[in-house]
């Protein structure tokens, strides 16, 4: 995951997901490739400032509607956003790039243009509608991006990770997130996995059965075996993760919807929305 993408709206998500990327970039030895996406005027939707994020107006023209030169303007402050951003990177390779697309689809277009490994994405949940990465469409990112994605929430100051939390029910499909799972491992070789299972007034006796055969399958180091009890799967892993300051979330899921069990995208989505640490989701395979 050295080929990382950081889509931008310049808002404050935004630029903690940028600060992530970098850390993650400089131990991994990768680069990174900052994105805008520029709407086209009937692109435009309610959830994303044609603006590209908050601004004093100062770099841009009083529109009374969109034309040519408004698009030019437009182009050329943002441009000027994108190489101040570049300018903050600290001995890490950062290109920028503008998509003139749909918000979700110039993200799309990118990945496959640069191809990347990684998209580390800033998120806000349900209600915040004045940035791009309001809950909807970084659920919808999650959905259909065919590379891993990192959402972050919140500031993360040296993002050491020390804790890492990957929830699973560990049957039938749960061996399609092995090699991703290795992966991460590998990223953070220092730090503790805890395998999750979310239980539902179970002894847990069973789950804990299924964890132990997961884990010897997997061959992973640092693992410890959890099982909690909670009234919803998303509600059980949020908690948890708090309990025991978990820096970072895994959960693999379907790259396609209307599919039934833990791999459901619903519960992805809903914890890489709500859910405090910065949270990876990844496709099974």
């Amino acid at each position: 995951m050295k080929n990382i993408l950081v889509p931008t709206d310049f808002s404050a998500e935004a630029h903690h997901a940028y600060q992530v990327a970098q850390q993650l970039a400089k131990q991994t030895g990768g680069s990174i490739t900052l994105l805008h996406v520029l709407e086209t005027p009937d692109a435009m939707t309610a959830n994303f400032s044609a603006y590209g994020g908050p601004t004093n107006g100062a770099d841009l023209p009083n529109a009374q509607g969109i034309d040519a030169i408004y698009t030019i303007k437009l182009m050329e402050a943002t441009k000027r956003r994108m190489h101040a951003l570049v300018a903050e990177a600290d001995g890490v390779p950062v290109t920028d790039a503008v998509e003139v697309a749909r918000i979700g689809d110039g993200i799309l277009q990118a990945i496959e243009r640069h191809g990347i490994d990684l998209v580390v994405m800033g998120a806000q949940g349900h209600g915040a509608m004045e940035h791009f990465f309001v809950g909807s469409n970084t659920e919808r990112l999650i959905r259909l991006a065919p590379c891993p994605v990192l959402t972050v929430k919140h500031q993360q100051d040296g993002f050491a990770v020390r804790n890492i939390v990957f929830p699973s029910d560990f049957t039938g499909e749960s061996a399609g997130a092995i090699n991703g799972l290795r992966q991460v491992a590998a990223a953070f070789p220092q730090a503790q996995l805890h395998l999750l299972h979310v239980a539902s007034g179970s002894d847990g006796s069973a789950a804990r059965s299924h964890i132990q055969a997961f884990a010897d399958q997997a061959q992973l180091p640092n693992v410890q075996a959890d099982v909690v009890n909670a009234d919803s799967t998303s509600a059980g892993i949020e908690e948890f993760a708090k309990r025991v300051g978990a820096d970072l979330i895994v959960i693999p899921t379907h790259a396609r919807t209307g599919l039934s069990g833990f791999f459901n995208t619903s519960i992805a989505e809903t914890v890489a929305t709500h859910a405090f640490p910065p949270v990876l989701t990844y496709h099974l395979q």
